[in-house]
């Protein structure tokens, strides 16, 4: 098992995504912290899985979050941070200032707010691998959707800039940029697209087990697309 009794703190743990990448943690012998809005221990019941149920809009309820998870295994190893959220169908000229401001407040600043909780404990530990979930957009925008694109773009900046300041620590940092991906609620959603084409949720599952790995030790700064059929 990869990840041995590592401890795993995974945001967003029992969404679209977040249920397979918990899943996946948890198969490969980590012990799982799982955060989300709504969370109890028996959505994944397994010894090794812990829920919180948290908002995580404040620094405060962050740094909670993170010191909850040592006050019960001691240390954070890695952080996978899958919390985001979608709005397009509007132009820039056409996007209003809550719009943008809820973009910016759940696909960047909440990232801000749990990379800065957990990172002088890694630091301290000298090691750590800090995970995120980007989009294809923020490498490749499209209209319609730019203060998504802007948010995601303004998250992969964020996430090499950690990598870049804690180099010397033993700590990593790398994003992964997802094309559509095939959950439930996007295929409700466009219930008339073609989700052949959507990237499975396992691959970003596998891919982030990886990255979390030993064997990626000397993998940072990544901005790794895995956009499925649709290229």
């Amino acid at each position: 098992m990869p990840l041995s009794n590592k401890v795993v703190l995974i945001t967003g743990a029992n969404g679209g995504l977040g249920t397979a990448v918990t899943k996946a943690f948890l198969d490969s012998g980590a012990r799982i912290a799982g955060v989300a809005k709504t969370i109890q221990n028996s959505d994944f019941p397994h010894s090794k899985f812990i829920g919180y149920s948290a908002e995580l809009g404040s620094a405060d309820a962050a740094r909670t979050v993170a010191a909850a998870v040592i006050a019960k295994w001691e240390r954070i190893d890695v952080l996978v941070h899958l919390v985001g959220a979608f709005i397009g169908g509007k132009s820039v000229a056409e996007t209003d200032d809550a719009t943008l401001e809820q973009m910016l407040e759940v696909n960047l600043r909440v990232a801000f707010y749990m990379f800065r909780a957990v990172l002088p404990g890694m630091r301290n530990q000298g090691a750590g691998r800090i995970l995120a979930i980007g989009s294809r957009t923020a490498a490749d925008p499209q209209p319609m959707v730019g203060a998504y694109s802007a948010s995601k773009a303004a998250l992969v900046s964020l996430v090499r800039t950690v990598a870049l300041e804690n180099k010397d620590r033993g700590i990593s940092a790398n994003v992964i940029l997802p094309g559509t991906m095939d959950t439930p609620g996007n295929r409700a959603a466009m219930p008339d697209a073609d989700p052949a084409k959507w990237v499975d949720p396992s691959q970003v599952a596998s891919l982030l087990l990886h990255l979390a790995s030993d064997q990626a030790s000397q993998i940072s700064g990544a901005v790794i697309p895995i956009l499925g059929g649709d290229l």
